[in-house]
């Protein structure tokens, strides 16, 4: 499984997800709106105008949505 974390600086959720997945010990791949990786048109044309941070993608395809889809995503699988 390889994600890609979609985050903001500041953003609790976005750091949430990704303390879970450095517990879980998951391949990731955080692109963040601060540091250049993707404009916020960007994220808006791939996610949506309504979309919240952090987005979640598994393998290129967009299916977990934000923390709490993510989480529920990861027990679902028990991955965590």
């Amino acid at each position: 499984m390889k994600f890609t974390v979609y985050s903001k600086e500041g953003c609790g959720y976005c750091e949430k997800v990704k303390t879970i997945f450095d517990m879980a010990k998951l391949d990731y791949v955080v692109h963040s709106i601060d540091d250049g990786g993707f404009t916020h048109m960007q994220f808006t044309e791939v996610f949506g105008y309504d979309a919240t941070f952090p987005q979640v993608v598994l393998n290129d395809e967009t299916i977990l949505g934000g923390c709490k889809d993510t989480i529920k995503y990861l027990r679902e699988k028990e991955v965590i």
